[in-house]
């Protein structure tokens, strides 16, 4: 009934096993890909015809997490899986990434790529096995792919690289970086890093591209056994090329006249006239003009490619190594924390951070169970930064990707929550785009922090890099522009501070690029990176003194874990008590820290005072101040420490004798207590009578004070 294969082997200590032939076999190609106890499905489905006019490659990737993959039923009203997480969007980019560029140029027939966790086993990371898992899908389903490509994550413990470190073994690691490509090179890399050398981040790479030439072998083996016949490639037809030709002839000359146009908008408008005249010719001639549009893409990228590596001048009239102008303004926004402007060129980043308390931190729901986080980076591109009308709603996935890049640039220079409690939100509004409005968001970040008192020891910058590649040679391109990433062969986005990277993100549209290459790319991004860094430094260059005047003052203390239930109460009595009595916001941890967000230093004291007084055990010989919450023929209980109540007894509520305890005091009375010592079941023994009622002053030795005796046995009852 099944026509099933299997291929196994050994790999970073842990078996990797692909299987094929028992599991979804009406996908063109279908793998279940085990790593340890992580198990993935991979499918691959292609349409068969091209949907009439389409003239690009509708590639769709998938990547869902299922709860019962972990054990778990999902939270929620419906109880079923919504919406992907955006761990989910990120994986699904992460996937897409390496596989993209490897589809024939003139293939346009729509696919889509779906990777389903079916079992986590929490040391493994199902985002590497779902990517190798749908490259062998990819392999085996005859849809023309150059790969296979494969994957690996590279850690750094104890300054060893690791090769696929587990979930837990990343905690202690200074490095999280992602590579992926074929045999051939690299094709996609994404990393967060602790300020490490451009040496070590290459040696990096190079470790995780070797690690899994063993994966790609593999995939090779099965797809020899179980892979389906490929699909017919058709070529161009003598009409096509043709065409091909005319439209280079029409167009050459007037593209590259449009391409002298230095100022964007202003570029595009002759593009625009400069395409509209070639389509005029081609009609007049009877030739089809919208086959003709891909060749215009073409010949667009064939004058910009050619003049780069011909001259060594860009569209902007810029050298190879030379970043734009740049404008860093800070302070901008008035009631906002910390906000920054940040200009470089056409594009421009307006970058507010908000501090928060912990009850602002997000809840996140992942596979590996919930956690929270206290930074919070979004990323948002309108229309209007392109100049275009367009929707506005949701986050897309690019979205999503560009703020996590810029998150993972950041976060390595935050300091801890112990050194500094506060939860960091930064939201950038991408106001212009003409090339990597994530680096600018990147800078942009790094002065909105500062400005508004994060204690960051070191401003980020980020700078994306750009790649010619031809068979006569190539051109390395610092601070590229819009038309630059579409029309070259590489997005090469570095971010790190003077001391070293802090996060990398390439991504190669051709098959690979070489080590020296790469080299090249990162000594020419650090270049860039320091400049960028001191044209910052001309706004601000290090974390103002304390946060701004508009964010909450957040206090932290430490009580003891079993007197966490004391500062609550029941049903969380007390804590609303003290947050009512002080105005200040109260956050418990469960290791007894307590955070204590207020908007003056009046609110904290009183909630601190209030916390101290729950916590404080009293102190034999100590004066209180106090209040009778009870009177009794025995005495008066006086509630003189938190939630702590003492006794009086009647012959320590004054000199001499007393007939009744409401003859020196009621219900209600603020008074002056002395801590005489505790009885044998712990509570607490005070005295009136050796204390000033008006002063608090301790008037033993005057009153002879003689030693206090345990209340009767009757009265006590």
């Amino acid at each position: 009934m099944f026509n099933y294969f299997r291929k196994e082997i050994e790999w970073a200590g842990r078996p990797l096993i692909l299987e094929t032939g028992k599991i979804a076999r009406q996908a063109d190609g279908a793998v279940v890909i085990t790593y340890g106890d992580t198990v993935v499905l991979c499918t691959a489905v292609g349409a068969k015809t091209v949907k009439p006019g389409q003239d690009f490659f509708p590639l769709t990737v998938n990547y869902q997490e299922k709860a019962f993959a972990a054990g778990r039923i999902p939270g929620g009203f419906f109880k079923r899986e919504g919406r992907p997480s955006e761990g989910e969007v990120l994986t699904a980019r992460l996937i897409d990434r390496p596989i993209r560029p490897l589809f024939p140029e003139n293939f346009l027939n729509e696919v889509q790529i779906t990777a389903t966790v079916l079992s986590h086993d929490m040391e493994n990371d199902p985002s590497i096995v779902a990517m190798i898992g749908c490259s062998a899908a990819l392999t085996l389903s005859g849809i023309p792919f150059f790969g296979p490509v494969a994957a690996c994550r590279i850690g750094q413990i104890d300054g060893k690289l690791v090769i696929n470190p587990t979930i837990a073994e990343t905690k202690s690691s200074n490095l999280d970086l992602v590579v992926a490509g074929t045999s051939e090179g690299v094709l996609m890399v994404e990393s967060e890093a602790d300020e490490l050398s451009e040496e070590r981040m290459l040696e990096a790479v190079t470790a995780g591209h070797d690690a899994f030439q063993p994966v790609i072998d593999a995939i090779i083996d099965l797809a020899e056994h179980a892979a389906k016949q490929p699909w017919d490639l058709v070529g161009p037809t003598k009409e096509e090329i043709a065409l091909r030709k005319r439209v280079e002839k029409l167009g050459t000359k007037l593209i590259a006249d449009a391409y002298k146009e230095k100022v964007k908008q202003a570029r595009y408008e002759k593009i625009a006239s400069a395409k509209a005249r070639i389509n005029e010719g081609l009609a007049e001639e009877g030739l089809n003009v919208d086959a003709a549009k891909p060749m215009l893409k073409e010949l667009e990228a064939q004058v910009v490619r050619g003049a780069i590596l011909k001259t060594g001048t860009r569209i902007d009239g810029r050298d190879l190594k030379t970043v734009r102008p740049i404008v860093s303004e800070v302070g901008i926004l008035p009631r906002a924390h910390g906000s920054a402007l940040f200009t470089r060129g056409e594009t421009q980043a307006l970058v507010v951070a908000t501090l928060g308390t912990a009850q602002d931190e997000q809840v996140i729901d992942a596979l590996e169970g919930e956690y929270r986080s206290n930074f919070m980076l979004h990323y948002n591109f309108p229309p209007y930064s392109v100049g275009e009308c367009g929707r506005m709603g949701s986050p897309g996935r690019r979205e999503i990707g560009h703020g996590k890049l810029a998150w993972r640039a950041i976060h390595p220079l935050l300091p801890g929550k112990d050194a500094f409690p506060y939860t960091i939100r930064v939201v950038s509004e991408i106001t212009e785009s003409n090339g990597s409005s994530s680096m600018a968001t990147v800078c942009g970040t790094s002065l909105a922090l500062m400005d508004a008192g994060v204690p960051l020891p070191r401003p980020v910058a980020g700078i994306a890099m750009g790649l010619i590649k031809e068979d006569r040679g190539y051109a390395v391109l610092s601070d590229i522009l819009g038309d630059e990433d579409h029309l070259g062969d590489m997005d090469f986005k570095v971010a790190g501070t003077e001391a070293g990277v802090t996060s990398l993100q390439m991504d190669i549209k051709i098959t690979s690029i070489t080590p020296e290459i790469m080299k090249i790319a990162l000594q020419q991004a650090r270049e860039g990176r320091i400049h960028i860094l001191g044209e910052m430094a001309k706004a601000l260059d290090e974390g103002r003194e304390g946060v701004s005047r508009n964010a909450p003052k957040i206090t932290t203390i430490s009580v003891p874990r079993e007197k966490i239930r004391d500062v609550i109460g029941s049903g969380g009595k007390v804590i609303r008590e003290i947050v009512e009595y002080s105005g200040a916001k109260v956050d418990i941890g469960e290791d007894g820290t307590i955070t204590i967000a207020a908007s003056n230093d009046e609110q904290a004291q009183k909630a601190i005072a209030r916390i101290e007084g729950i916590v404080a055990e009293p102190e034999i010989g100590k004066i209180y101040n106090g209040k009778v919450v009870k009177t009794a023929d025995f005495g008066a209980f006086v509630n003189f420490l938190g939630p702590r109540d003492g006794l009086v007894h009647i012959s320590e509520l004054a000199n001499g004798r007393v007939g009744r305890t409401t003859d020196v005091v009621k219900q209600g009375d603020e008074v002056k207590v002395k801590v005489l010592g505790f009885d044998d079941r712990g509570k607490v023994k005070l005295s009136m009578r050796v204390v000033d009622q008006e002063t608090g002053a301790d008037i033993t030795d005057s009153v002879g004070a003689k030693p206090s005796r345990p209340p009767r046995q009757r009265d006590a009852d």
